[in-house]
């Protein structure tokens, strides 16, 4: 059949017509979904690695004989090597492609997984975590961005975020998988931490039998291969619009490129004043996802639980359990809404929930610290006293924010009574030094307290917790990852996602490694209230930066940080620009007979 005469339609409401038939023409193909499968397994490990190491530190502590240095080193360097990775992901897979990335990523999450399994000795348990770390900034980069490039824009958003949904699931598994194996103190950590194999074993075979990104075979100049994969992906033949605007868009940013002298490209999107504006609000979700303190609350649940006065370790863990289920869950009802109310009022929403969430958390302890039960009772003092200060505190608060003191009571029926504060060793505070509480196992109703103090006001914490898993996970949880897959053009889409991945990484380090000394400095209350007010600050950003992407193709997608943020301007229409649809007189090109009219 003959191509005909290419003719651009008359009005954008024809246009829309025509993509919404195109959108709906043909149903979406299981291949798409085994595609997202294989891919958000990488996400899974993610949220499984990062989230472990919270039970097993419990055991790796008593194992290693771990200091307080040798704990932060273990957490933070798995951060740390994430955000190194990703942005050499973003080089890997402009160079590469994002298939082979995607595979060495499961690969290297395979050898980390052994190393942890099997290590000997603390040096190696280091290494391991740096290459778990390394693994994990590589997929982050690489896998939103594949799944968006893969995906059919009318449920783009949907499949994207599952990558972020099996982020949560893998935090709730390895919250699980911390309890189950937290009574084994000899090798429960090998199970913990050396199981993620068996995930990353599967992603590594099922990826050597997924295609490459079509988007990305096109800059190669690969188009049989390319068309192709779309043909395979889309699930019909009748590929070539979608294709033809690809192709159309990667000639238009070579075309830019040639034009910017060859420098590297984060310095061309730096010169570029739409893609300024498109990193600015990449890089600041990110941001502002990490400095609502989301990690400290995953990362340190069951310790945020056991400072609310939660006594028992294990009802501590399993509680945390229960905030990681509940953040899987609340997750799936973002894949849902992502698509009908779009990425913009999702997030919105999300942050405004989880700032009166973290409002809420920051009274809660205040509450504590309020009614805080009083030093009543100092008893003979004998033996060693490394901290002097401890014997002049008034309250159970004032007693836990110096690290070298713990609150020995009695608990009784009516509440704690008979308490009082006595000397303790940060890197050993399972008993007091002297006093009434100087052994670890204690009579009767008297009990030992370091990192908490009994209160009436524990159930606070549990339902803060879980309102602000309730409000983030749908919007602010998958929606700096989904968006961000999204606005920037091909030809700057693997170094802009991994710029932004490196500032959420950076963002996530500096978060974590401060919240406890955070706690000490500004007290429990004061932490939550500063995480409250860079979450309000967040909102204003986002409500007058953000886009909405919804609905719209990736190429399309260029045009909306086309007009300055100060200014007037019409914004850049796509359809305007590059689009033109190949029409016949009577039929359409698959043959059926058209119901517009034939241009003449």
């Amino acid at each position: 059949m003959n191509r005909g005469k290419t003719f651009p339609f008359d009005s954008e409401e024809e246009t829309t017509l025509r993509m919404d038939q195109l959108h709906t023409r043909h149903r979406t193909p299981c291949f798409v979904y085994v595609l997202t499968l294989f891919s958000a397994i990488g996400g899974f490990l993610f949220g499984y690695d990062t989230g472990v190491i919270s039970g097993a530190m419990i055991l790796l502590r008593e194992h290693f004989v771990l200091t307080s240095f040798w704990q932060e080193l273990v957490v933070s360097i798995t951060i740390g090597a994430a955000a190194l990775f990703a942005l050499i992901g973003g080089c890997l897979n402009e160079r590469l492609g994002r298939k082979p990335v995607i595979v060495v990523a499961s690969f290297v999450f395979t050898i980390g997984a052994i190393i942890l399994g099997l290590a000997p000795s603390k040096a190696l348990l280091l290494v391991g975590r740096l290459v778990i770390g390394s693994a994990i900034g590589l997929t982050s980069t690489t896998i939103p961005m594949y799944i968006a490039e893969a995906s059919p824009p009318h449920i783009r958003g949907r499949l994207v975020s599952t990558n972020i949904a099996m982020v949560a699931f893998g935090q709730f598994v390895a919250n699980v998988v911390d309890g189950i194996f937290s009574e084994n103190v000899a090798d429960g950590w090998r199970y913990m931490l050396g199981l993620a194999g068996i995930p990353s074993v599967i992603q590594f075979v099922g990826f050597l039998f997924m295609p490459e990104s079509p988007r990305w075979l096109i800059t190669k100049l690969r188009e049989e291969e390319a068309r192709h994969v779309l043909q395979t992906i889309r699930g019909h033949i009748d590929v070539d619009d979608e294709f033809d605007s690809i192709k159309k868009s990667c000639i238009e940013d070579e075309m830019e490129l040639q034009g910017r002298a060859h420098k590297p490209i984060i310095i061309q999107m730096l010169q570029t004043p739409a893609m300024r504006r498109a990193l600015c609000v990449g890089c600041g979700l990110q941001m502002i996802q990490q400095f609502v303190g989301i990690n400290t609350v995953m990362y340190y649940s069951a310790t945020i639980i056991k400072m609310s006065g939660v006594k028992d370790p294990s009802m501590a863990i399993w509680l945390s359990a229960v905030t990681a289920f509940v953040n899987f869950l609340f997750t799936f009802i973002g894949l849902y809404l992502v698509e009908k109310i779009g990425r913009r009022p999702l997030t919105l929403a999300s942050l405004i929930g989880a700032v009166v969430s973290l409002v809420w958390l920051a009274i809660g302890f205040q509450l504590v610290a309020l009614y805080s039960p009083p030093v009543s009772y100092q008893g003979p003092v004998t033996g060693s006293n490394l901290s002097g200060t401890c014997s002049t505190y008034s309250t159970c608060n004032q007693c836990m924010v110096d690290l070298n003191c713990g609150y020995c009571y009695m608990d009784t029926s009516l509440g704690p009574a008979n308490g009082s504060c006595l000397s303790t060793s940060f890197n050993n505070p399972l008993q007091a030094f002297s006093g009434r509480c100087n052994k670890t196992s204690l009579p009767g109703e008297l009990t030992w307290a370091y990192d908490y103090c009994p209160t009436d006001y524990a159930w606070m914490a549990m339902v803060g917790l879980v309102l602000y898993l309730i409000f983030f996970a749908p919007g602010m949880g998958p929606m700096p990852w989904t968006i961000n897959s999204e606005i920037y053009p091909l030809w700057a889409r693997s170094t802009g996602t991994s710029v932004a991945t490196f500032c959420n990484w950076m963002c996530n380090l500096l978060v974590s490694m401060t919240f406890l000394t955070m706690t000490e400095t500004f007290t429990k209350y004061g932490t939550f209230w500063l995480y409250a007010g860079l979450g309000a600050l967040g909102f204003f950003f986002l409500l007058i930066l953000l886009p909405e992407t919804k609905g719209k193709s990736l190429e399309e997608v260029e045009g909306l940080f086309a007009r300055p943020w100060c200014g007037g301007g019409k914004p850049m229409s796509y359809t305007e620009k590059s689009i033109q649809y190949v029409h016949i007189r009577g039929l359409n090109r698959d043959g059926r007979e058209s119901d517009l009219d034939s241009p003449e």
